[in-house]
């Protein structure tokens, strides 16, 4: 069991993806069709040997809450993985960034008498065998290993850009620069920080509380106090990700991570990881990703009354869904969903509990969970008609569903009651639903985004006439 403390940052919100995490924590996003994004983190952790760990929580913390407290946890005497939300320890204000929310949990350092402090981000898709970048971190004495990933150099822009010397020492920091800074010896990419660092325990004290005090910061780990680190001259150095290797992958595999911060790159990764050889290898016994273990049965693939086999092409199906007579194309479909007879499916992502109608044509669409779509309803064969009655249309097209929508053949949305205030709530939700042509109503008081929609909604009656299993 490894003897340093690990403080996972899981309290933002995720604006960019917009009605995903109107209502939940943006580590809480559902993902891959049975996971959720904060799996990869603790499975990187616990996989690698830490047993102390600290989730630190704020915006929408319910699901991410929930989840933890039914799915994670340590067996062994002293081992944890405990929920710490946003509690005002340091003055009457919530996080105020990245290094002001560790420094709000300063007392659980302090407890911990810890050696090192390993503070990571909990809105990547990724894996990583935590301890090769602490082994690197304690034989090089420094005071701050952060971890670093290639990127071709044009998308630099949207992260955190490094600048090292050829020993991997951090000589500066651009954050988000226009015209990024070259990797050494490899003009055609840069260095980013992937969130993720190992800091000397007394190191990150001293630096924390000193930003406190600063009334200029934005009291951000990558803007203020690396920066910081790097003037006062302590040894602040790069693990480079791009040369990692997770234990039981293949030798073809190249080290995978996505930041999936708009609802483009959230989908984009999602399609990654159903495509026939993915980079993020999930059948690694050796390196599983951990998450819900649920009592639905296998996923089934019927006839419907003599009808048309299905046909399934690059697709993840997971876990108590049924596939009635349908077509489906590079699709994600999560479990306890309901694709019904005569359905066409391409490139989407459904999430769990989602009911398609008989006939219906999606192409490019992200349903959230507990989603239902009319017999007959055609979304994303003409954007044009899309764009008069479906809010959030991304730049790469993909048509976004919010959690519990009902979709019919044509007229207006009918949003989940929930769902529907928290995005009048939200500046940026609200301006969309305004500028609709056909504006999307709100469901009754007793109609919520939490019920499935998928088979376990449907009298077994239902379920089973004139199915014929393949």
């Amino acid at each position: 069991m490894n003897d340093a403390l690990v403080m996972i940052m899981a309290g933002g919100k995720g604006s960019r993806l917009g009605p995903l995490t109107v209502h939940r924590a943006k580590p809480a996003s559902p993902f891959g069709g049975r996971y959720r994004i904060i799996d990869f983190v603790l499975s990187n952790f616990t996989n690698s040997g830490y047993r102390h760990i600290y989730v630190l929580t704020q915006y929408m913390a319910g699901s991410l809450i929930r989840h933890l407290n039914r799915n994670w946890h340590q067996s062994g005497a002293g081992e944890f993985i405990e929920v710490s939300p946003a509690q005002m320890r340091k003055g009457d204000h919530w996080y105020l960034g990245t290094a002001d929310s560790v420094y709000q949990n300063l007392n659980l350092i302090l407890d911990s008498r810890a050696p090192h402090v390993a503070v990571f981000g909990g809105d990547h898709i990724y894996k990583f065998d935590v301890k090769k970048m602490e082994q690197l971190h304690r034989t090089e004495k420094a005071d701050l290993t952060v971890a670093a990933f290639p990127v071709p150099i044009e998308d630099a822009h949207q992260f955190g850009v490094i600048q090292t010397n050829a020993k991997g020492e951090i000589t500066g920091f651009q954050e988000k620069p226009a015209q990024p800074t070259p990797m050494p010896g490899d003009p055609t990419k840069a260095l980013v920080s992937m969130g993720n660092y190992f800091f000397e325990t007394q190191a990150l004290i001293h630096f924390l509380r000193e930003d406190a005090t600063t009334e200029t910061s934005t009291h951000d780990f990558g803007r203020d106090l690396i920066p910081r680190m790097v003037a006062d001259g302590r040894k602040v150095i790069i693990y480079n990700f791009g040369d990692h290797v997770v234990p039981g992958d293949p030798d073809y595999a190249k080290p995978y991570w996505r930041d999936v911060g708009t609802i483009d790159s959230y989908f984009q990764a999602n399609m990654e990881l159903r495509s026939p050889l993915p980079n993020l290898n999930m059948y690694n016994r050796e390196w599983r990703i951990r998450t819900a273990q649920r009592d639905y049965p296998p996923a089934r693939f019927v006839r419907h009354h003599g009808g048309q086999p299905v046909d399934i092409d690059d697709c993840l199906i997971c876990e108590g869904s049924i596939v009635q007579s349908a077509t489906l194309r590079q699709v994600v479909l999560g479990y306890d969903c309901f694709v019904h007879a005569g359905a066409h499916v391409e490139r989407s992502m459904l999430g769990s509990g989602c009911d398609i109608g008989e006939n219906s044509i999606l192409r490019g669409v992200l349903a959230d969970k507990n989603c239902s779509v009319a017999r007959g309803t055609e979304i994303g064969v003409n954007p044009n008609e899309d764009r008069k009655r479906f809010p959030i249309i991304t730049e790469q097209g993909i048509v976004v569903l919010p959690k519990g929508t009902r979709v019919p053949k044509s007229g207006p949305l009918e949003l989940a009651r929930d769902m529907f205030e928290l995005m009048e709530k939200d500046p940026g939700m609200s301006k969309m639903l305004r500028q609709l042509a056909i504006k999307p109503v709100a469901a009754g008081h007793l109609r919520h985004s939490y019920p499935s929609r998928g088979p376990q909604a449907h009298a077994p009656r239902t379920m089973t006439k004139g199915f014929v299993d393949e």
